[in-house]
């Protein structure tokens, strides 16, 4: 049966042309296990790379005869091939043949990849054994996608149906952070935060990554800077309301029965895992995922790095002379691809220049290393300190890019900030309105009113 379907879709390729341009780009050369069958089908490949057309029984015997890198009884044993199907008029429906060649490819893809595995097991092979993963994995991926765009007069519907597809996202515990992103990070997206050394950064993404743990969601948290145990710190310290300096305090039974707590209320989970600084690349992170799914059953929601400039590039190598434009825009690049990849929102942090850490009116010039960063991101935002504002326990947070909704729209805003405990929280409408928007004021104007309990930010500049 398995030479049937072989010799059946030999015999489309060079009859049908419909099936022709739909298989051919999907159908590898290493699937036919008869050398002869594959020969055939070699010559096929090459005729239709070439000429875009099925190639005629003629052709193939004349190509075949001319192909010297052929010994003699592979060259009759194809010829003959040729021949036969070449008299056999086909009747095949060509929608059932098409399934049936694309549950044949995934069939040999998988067999072929299980092969492959037990040569690496029996160290017959250079590949490690971390690659089995992979090799399955793109084996059980194989499909024939014949999508190749969207065509705007005539795929109406669909662009309909797409409109009026309320699409999935992971909202923010923050009003106006969800108001900028029309609900909250959607998938396949990179969302970055920039801001100066201790302003925030870290703080933001804990606290996000608390937020999303408590609604339900499984979040996987690397970090390049920090110990996981001081991530997990901070992450207990939002989700127990307890500030840090009090976490030694707690007894093993109070601690446990807070943990516990926690368990009932959600059911997501929260992975956190360390690497070194600057030697973790999206290859790195892309085995974790994989270890993760086949290990812990763990598919995150939303992948927090913190923080993409001390990653490494899986493409540029260290020592390779790649200045520091090139490097972060190939990290960031990267990492986005990840996050399409595994169709999931991902939340990076990068520094801001030496002009930028004490400025309070940040820019997208202010990103340090490489404006590449900026134009990668999906969504990007800054946050803002100043002495009047750490009073306040307050940050201003300024849309520097957005591409979920209109960035003049609530450009700048401000929320309240708990350190000791990793928080952030809402603000009071009197707060958003006391923060102007606007070129046109001068350095008297306070931004933030004495009687609404906020101290003068005069040196806040648009």
């Amino acid at each position: 049966m398995e030479t049937r379907i072989e010799q059946t879709i030999l015999k489309n390729l060079i009859q049908s042309e419909e099936f022709t341009r739909k298989c051919v780009p999907f159908i590898k050369s290493e699937y036919f296990a008869d050398t002869e069958e594959r020969t055939v089908f070699n010559e096929i490949y090459d005729y239709f790379q070439k000429y875009t057309k099925p190639p005629t029984v003629e052709a193939l015997l004349i190509n075949l005869d001319n192909n010297t890198s052929l010994n003699e009884n592979i060259a009759k044993g194809s010829k003959t091939i040729v021949e036969k199907i070449g008299n056999e008029k086909d009747q095949t429906p060509s929608d059932w043949l098409i399934d049936e060649t694309e549950k044949w490819c995934k069939d040999r893809a998988i067999y072929i990849a299980v092969m492959d595995s037990i040569e690496v097991i029996d160290k017959k092979s250079q590949r490690s054994t971390g690659e089995i993963p992979e090799l399955l994995k793109d084996a059980l991926s194989v499909s024939f996608d014949t999508h190749i765009g969207h065509d705007v007069l005539e795929d109406t519907d669909e662009r309909f149906e797409f409109y009026h597809t309320e699409e999935e996202k992971i909202p923010f515990d923050l009003e106006y952070f969800n108001k900028i992103t029309k609900g909250g990070l959607p998938n396949k997206t990179l969302n970055i935060v920039l801001a100066g050394t201790g302003v925030g950064k870290s703080l933001f993404m804990c606290h996000q990554a608390s937020s999303c743990l408590m609604m339900g969601k499984n979040v996987l948290y690397i970090t390049l800077e920090m110990s996981e145990e001081r991530i997990a710190e901070r992450i207990d310290s939002n989700t127990m309301n307890i500030p840090m300096k009090e976490l030694p305090d707690l007894s093993k039974k109070m601690y446990d029965k807070k943990v516990e707590k926690l368990k009932n209320k959600t059911k997501g989970k929260l992975i956190v895992k360390e690497y070194p600084t600057a030697a973790a690349h999206v290859g790195h992170f892309r085995h974790l995922l994989q270890e993760l799914d086949i290990k812990k059953d763990f598919q995150p929601d939303i992948i927090f790095i913190d923080y993409l400039n001390i990653c490494a590039s899986h493409r540029i190598r260290p020592g390779s002379g790649a200045n520091s434009y090139t490097l972060v825009k190939s990290i960031a690049e990267e990492l986005r691809g990840l996050a399409v990849e595994y169709d999931v929102p991902l939340v990076s942090a990068t520094q801001t220049t030496r002009s930028g850490y004490g400025s309070t009116d940040i820019g997208l010039e202010d990103t340090s290393e490489s404006f590449g960063l900026p134009a990668t991101a999906d969504l990007m935002f800054a946050l803002i300190t100043s002495d009047e504002l750490e009073e306040l326990d307050q940050l201003v947070v300024k849309q520097l890019k957005n591409r979920y909704n209109d960035p003049t729209i609530f450009k700048r805003f401000v929320i309240g900030i708990d350190r000791s405990r990793m928080k952030l929280y809402d603000c009071e409408q009197e707060a958003q309105e006391e923060l102007f928007d606007s070129d046109d004021y001068d350095d008297d104007t306070p931004v933030f009113d004495r009687n609404r309990g906020a101290e003068k930010f005069n040196d806040f500049k648009v």
